[in-house]
């Protein structure tokens, strides 16, 4: 069983990427694609069947949710693994331009990040609701070693989102000290020029 704070976590996060995908938008019960259920439930065996007869391994929810976002919401490293080995796309992203990599990185699956980043995630795609990358929500809810594989991957800590705020901006109002010293050196780097 989940900790709470990960499941009130986990829960905000949700609530925050359901934004851009109103009730009005919401599937008919029963309307949900198999292969996208049987990513967000983690079933192995459903999802190996499904990629083997042929389904479109990028089919999409009512809310414009690929199976492999749902895997990299929930966690679920190998049924992503088996995804991209059957052509998942990294970069779609769901109505408010949400990709898997910023599910990933926003609730600190870490090793999902970097086998994200491994098959060509953008880690530098910016979602339309707020303004979010996966850098800042990484740090905004403190994931140092999320954030460290994004910096490694070259993501810019220098876009802002809605409220004018960086991924530096984030750590700092969140007393994220380990965050911020890995992106002050790298900010005071950009803002020289360098």
């Amino acid at each position: 069983m989940k900790p709470l704070a990960a499941v009130i976590a986990l829960s905000l996060t949700t609530s925050a990427l359901l934004t851009a995908c109103s009730a009005s938008q919401d599937a008919v019960p029963g309307s949900i694609p198999e292969l996208v259920t049987a990513a967000e439930q983690d079933d192995l065996q459903l999802l190996d069947a499904l990629i083997s007869d042929n389904h479109q391994v990028d089919v999409r929810d009512a809310c414009q949710w690929t199976p492999l976002m749902k895997a990299a919401l929930h966690g679920h490293l190998e049924s992503a693994r088996r995804l991209l080995r059957a052509g998942a796309h990294t970069e779609l992203g769901d109505r408010g331009g949400y990709t898997a990599l910023m599910l990933a990185a926003s609730n600190n699956h870490t090793e999902l990040v970097a086998l994200l980043l491994a098959h060509g995630a953008n880690p530098n795609a910016i979602e339309q609701t707020h303004g979010w990358s996966a850098l800042i929500w990484a740090a905004k809810r403190g994931h140092t070693a999320t954030v460290r594989l994004l910096l490694d991957a070259n993501a810019d800590p220098s876009p802002v989102d809605d409220r004018g705020r960086s991924a530096l901006v984030w750590a700092r109002e969140n007393s994220h000290a380990d965050i911020v010293a890995l992106l002050e050196p790298i900010v005071a780097m950009t803002a020289s020029g360098q």
